[in-house]
């Protein structure tokens, strides 16, 4: 049963988003096919605070696309509600014109209005440009943490249920689902704590404010690498190369595969032209040796979904998240 201080936090963050878009938000307008696009900046809204899984992705991706369209991609963080203000921003405020999109996250893109039917977009009003990587999840705690494996923090939850705080990238966010799932398929139970973004999520940790946090490997590797966090285990169907000596959830016997998936997405109503110069360019990163090198140095598994095949992607998501969130949301709502 969900707790009094998560209740409030959601009501919070739904009141914050409501006075968004009653404050800002005004109708899309449509896009107009510049011949020399892109003949200025391409500005990416980012609904998380730097340092985060979304941020990282940014700061790998956008040098060769920089390259491959002949402009700069420069970036806005508009933190807040789990993604939903910057996302809401490019649904209702966005020109349709490709000089805005944004990186969009599932299962966090879908979940936030599935959870909440009043924040004021769907799916449909995106056009789905690119998907890039898809990040496990992964356990990790404090370097000084008194829990060395998976084992101790399972044998200490049983012991004193809810007793230790787990922060997370924001209600509704991947690794709010995958808490979720956790403790459906366990029965063990934590103190949800929410930040703004998967950044300040793990730096909770590693600053000892929290016990436990559920986050991305791609995110906290470098962490784990520079002993500043531990990892007890990692949400992938198999060991991760770069973590050899981490199990899966699923060899410790917790059935649940679960992750982050990044990529980038327009407004809706894009120019048919314009879309295609941006196709283009996320198809020549698949073949690139140095990105792909880039990704995996940062342990990120490539998983290049282009188009078509990304609004199928996300569309799917948008029905698993709703069959999970159905089976849990009694007992997340008053």
């Amino acid at each position: 049963m969900i707790n009094s201080k998560f209740r409030k936090v959601s009501l919070s963050l739904v009141l914050f988003v409501l006075i968004f878009g009653l404050a800002a938000c005004s109708g899309q307008s449509s896009g107009e096919a510049d011949p020399d696009y892109p003949s200025k900046p391409i500005t990416v809204i980012q609904g998380f605070n730097p340092g985060g899984g979304s941020d990282q992705l940014a700061q790998l991706t956008q040098p060769y696309l920089n390259e491959l369209l002949d402009t700069t991609f420069t970036n806005e963080y508009v933190p807040g509600a789990a993604g939903a203000i910057g996302w809401t921003r490019l649904a209702q405020k966005g020109d349709a014109d490709g000089y805005t999109i944004s990186i969009t996250n599932a299962p966090m893109l879908m979940t936030n209005y599935i959870m909440n039917s009043e924040i004021g977009y769907t799916l449909e009003d995106f056009e789905p440009i690119a998907n890039i990587v898809t990040d496990p999840g992964i356990i990790v705690v404090p370097a000084d943490s008194e829990f060395n494996t998976y084992e101790d923090l399972a044998k200490h939850l049983e012991e004193n249920p809810g007793g230790l705080n787990v922060s997370h990238s924001g209600v509704g966010g991947d690794d709010f689902f995958t808490l979720l799932k956790y403790m459906n398929e366990t029965g063990l139970q934590l103190e949800l704590i929410p930040y703004e973004g998967d950044g300040p999520a793990w730096q909770a940790a590693a600053g000892g404010d929290v016990e436990v946090n559920f986050n991305n490997l791609g995110v906290v590797y470098s962490q784990v690498e520079a002993g500043n966090l531990k990892a007890l285990a990692v949400f992938s169907e198999e060991r991760m190369e770069l973590l050899p000596d981490v199990p899966t959830a699923k060899e410790l016997g917790v059935d649940v595969v679960s992750g982050s998936s990044r990529g980038y997405s327009a407004p809706k109503g894009l120019p048919e032209e314009i879309k295609q110069k941006l196709l283009d360019a996320f198809k020549q990163l698949e073949n690139d040796s140095d990105f792909k090198a880039g990704l995996e140095s940062s342990a990120l598994p490539m998983d290049l979904k282009i188009g078509e095949d990304y609004a199928n992607f996300l569309k799917e998501d948008e029905e698993l998240s709703q069959q999970i969130w159905d089976e849990v949301k009694d007992e997340y709502q008053q």
